[in-house]
């Protein structure tokens, strides 16, 4: 086996303790050090994670040797730490969503590009299995051609969690609301399952504010996609279902069948402050020959789901396979270009979700 990765964390935030986590399980990486603005609170990171404090990428590259650095900051500082990253020579791997602005996208892909390393974004739910059942059936022709995609999304986000960080609920800041944080990870499923980057032609829908008058970004949004395959979308996401609801993709094909996935149910994740509430199920499964075993992927999943740690898991799953990508010298899964589609449906779909023109 190829000598592990190095890995420096950009960020000791919520989301850290679980990076920290998820590389403790790998067995072809390891975290040397933190890096970040704050030395109090990153010198408090690395002396839980026994690792060591840096102030940048730079450091990270120089004094530790890191071959990888996982961009966790929050997500309006993700081009520059990203940047700052490639400039010192290492692989970059940066949460979602990937940048605020497609121009920012294209940045961070240019930088990739001149520096020769690889550029990836996270999106841990396509290693959820009945996210990658959908993916596999698919590839195999089992729906024919991708027709009608569903993406539903109806969660909930209070008042406290906007105050959690300064940033949260600005234009300026935060570059949105649900679309940019909380459905990026569907919207990535989608891309993913109906053709990857390129995969949308068309957009057209609405966003509005409907029961959070303390954040000035979209708390909803609904549009209708048109993908460059011919099929046709539909997209309907909200942060205000309290509890929270559940989190939907389906996949309607050419050969009249059908599947679907259930990623989130119940009160919607956070990281650092709750966990998975229901396990990730297929909850539609029509094709032919195979439509009696929805039952049998849904007990495997949810059996699946009680050996181990939901919230850790799937990113362990995430950084192992971009660490193998840097070893063996091949993409990773879920590349910068597809983090660069997601941005361009969101920041479409803000732009165009004003009417123009109101039905009399």
């Amino acid at each position: 086996m190829s000598e592990k990765i190095r890995i420096g964390l950009l960020g000791y935030g919520k989301v850290a303790n679980l990076y920290g986590d998820a590389i403790g399980a790998l067995t072809n990486g390891c975290l040397v050090s933190v890096a970040g603005r704050n030395q109090k609170r990153r010198d408090e990171f690395a002396a839980k994670w026994k690792i060591s404090s840096r102030n940048t990428p730079e450091e990270m590259a120089r004094l530790d040797k890191v071959d990888l650095v996982i961009v966790a900051t929050p997500h309006p500082r993700h081009r520059d730490g990203c940047l700052e990253a490639l400039g010192a020579g290492c692989n970059v791997l940066v949460e979602k969503p990937m940048a605020i602005t497609v121009a920012q996208c294209d940045e961070m892909i240019s930088a990739a590009k001149k520096a020769g390393r690889n550029l990836a974004v996270v999106g841990q739910r396509r290693w959820f299995p009945a996210c990658a059942r959908i993916k596999r059936a698919i590839d195999e022709g089992k729906l024919g051609k991708p027709c009608l995609l569903q993406l539903t999304i109806l969660g909930w986000r209070d008042e406290a969690y906007y105050q959690s960080d300064p940033w949260r609920g600005q234009w300026a800041a935060e570059g949105g609301g649900i679309l940019i944080n909380q459905a990026a990870h569907q919207i990535d499923l989608m891309n993913w399952f109906m053709g990857g980057p390129g995969a949308i032609k068309e957009i057209q829908g609405f966003w509005d504010n409907f029961n959070h008058p303390y954040i000035e970004v979209e708390d909803s949004a609904a549009a209708a996609v048109r993908f460059k395959n011919g099929g046709i979308g539909s997209v309907l996401v909200s942060n205000s279902q309290n509890p929270g609801i559940y989190a939907k993709v389906h996949i309607h094909g050419s050969a009249a069948w059908s599947a679907g996935v259930q990623t989130d149910g119940g009160s919607m994740f956070i990281p650092g402050t709750s966990g998975i509430a229901e396990p990730p199920l297929n909850d539609l499964w029509t094709i032919e020959g195979e439509k009696d075993l929805l039952d049998t992927f849904r007990a495997d999943d949810a059996a699946f789901f009680k050996t181990i740690n939901p919230t850790v898991h799937f990113f362990t799953c995430q950084i192992d396979d971009f660490c193998g990508a840097v070893q063996d010298g091949r993409p990773p899964a879920s590349t910068g270009e597809q983090g660069r589609e997601t941005v361009r449906f969101i920041e479409t779909l803000l732009k165009t979700g004003r009417p123009v023109l109101e039905v009399k």
